[in-house]
């Protein structure tokens, strides 16, 4: 039994319980792996690094697992000879004759792309052949494909884009990035219940939950925030407040929620200071014979410094608020990193995320109907 997201000393603490399903959720064969259907023609690179990502995840897992490429067949298989590995006993290829380009609008890759690499891998989640889908393709045409086939759970508006970000002493799950650039207050107070199952998910009894802001302070921020933090502060979630953007990392909060223009905004903005420090870290210690030395003295900590901030190890970004399990891959993301998105799935479909979401929204509505 997972653990509550709600405030300790919450009326409805206990009774949420009671709504949450076992980790395998019911629906799924019991007497088949769990199986993740791959866009593989989605992203900057598509089957070069589908491929290896899949086999790398392949040789470290100790589950039974299966993983269906999906894609031009040719192509596929190809590449699979090429990484010797074809008639692997946990790869099926399906195939599929069209692929959504990365610029295609999401209107147009829904009316006219039903046999893209994306929709199939989709539909085979639709379809019960697969228990998630994971897909480095076209944010926008993944959204809407997705939400198109495998439709919202009941109580959710509009599904959000969640991603986990690492903190000074942690983690914190960061939602929306950038599926809805105008949600409302009613919306963003669904974000913080799907970020906060997906906190419990990954070990965190009572999810701190902050709003983003332009400071802390009740007076501050506009409308749809202030309406938000009123809702969120008479819910039963564990709402601290607001949370200002360098809050973000200092492990102030343990889920972030903002509506998906400022989410994407600030992410993009985080990645280039992270650019900025690696540059400049790089050209300062390449700038004579003593900064060389004293990079090689300190390279150990340099290492160990890129990998805590290494944006690969957080690749792979939930599309929560969905019936089934949808993991969006950075479009350019290498076999490390689509590797770490096909884990995230793994995880989501093990711990029966959207079940878990629905389960929980239900108790709030019970607890509101009480009251």
């Amino acid at each position: 039994m997972s653990q509550p997201l709600l405030k300790p000393n919450s009326r409805s603490s206990r009774s949420a319980l009671r709504f949450i399903p076992p980790a395998r959720p019911s629906g799924i064969p019991m007497n088949r792996p769990l199986t993740i259907a791959l866009d593989g023609m989605g992203g900057d690179i598509g089957p070069e690094v589908v491929v290896p990502a899949a086999l790398r995840v392949l040789k470290t897992t100790r589950d039974a697992l299966r993983l269906i490429l999906v894609g031009q067949e040719d192509v596929l298989s190809a590449c699979l000879r090429r990484h010797k590995a074809e008639g692997h006993p946990h790869l099926i290829v399906r195939h599929a004759s069209q692929l959504v380009n990365m610029d295609e609008s999401p209107a147009q890759a829904l009316r006219v792309k039903k046999d893209s690499s994306m929709r199939v891998a989709i539909n085979l989640v639709k379809q019960g052949e697969a228990d998630a889908c994971v897909s480095a393709g076209n944010t926008g045409a993944l959204m809407a494909t997705a939400r198109f086939v495998l439709k919202t759970l009941p109580g959710i508006d509009r599904p959000a884009i969640c991603t986990t970000l690492p903190t000074v002493r942690g983690h914190v799950r960061v939602l929306d990035l950038g599926a809805n650039v105008d949600s409302k207050a009613a919306h963003l107070l669904q974000f913080a219940v799907m970020g906060s199952v997906l906190a419990v998910v990954n070990g965190i009894e009572y999810p701190r939950i902050g709003l983003l802001n332009i400071g802390e302070e009740d007076i501050k921020g506009n409308e749809q925030v202030k309406e938000a933090a009123r809702l969120l502060a008479v819910s039963d979630l564990n709402y601290i407040g607001f949370v200002e953007g360098d809050g973000i990392y200092l492990d102030d909060v343990d889920v972030v929620v903002c509506d998906g223009f400022v989410g994407n905004v600030a992410l993009k903005s985080s990645e280039g200071v992270a650019k900025l420090i690696r540059h400049y870290m790089t050209q300062e210690f390449k700038r004579n014979l003593l900064t060389r030395l004293a990079g090689l003295i300190a390279l150990p900590v340099l290492r160990a410094f890129s990998r805590k901030i290494d944006p690969r190890r957080y690749n792979g970004a939930s599309l929560l608020g969905l019936q089934s399990i949808v993991i969006k891959s950075h479009g350019g993301a290498d076999a490390l990193a689509f590797a770490n998105a096909i884990q995230v799935a793994m995880l989501e479909v093990e711990q029966a995320v959207p079940q878990r979401i629905d389960a929980h929204l239900a108790a709030l509505h019970a607890e509101r109907q009480a009251l």
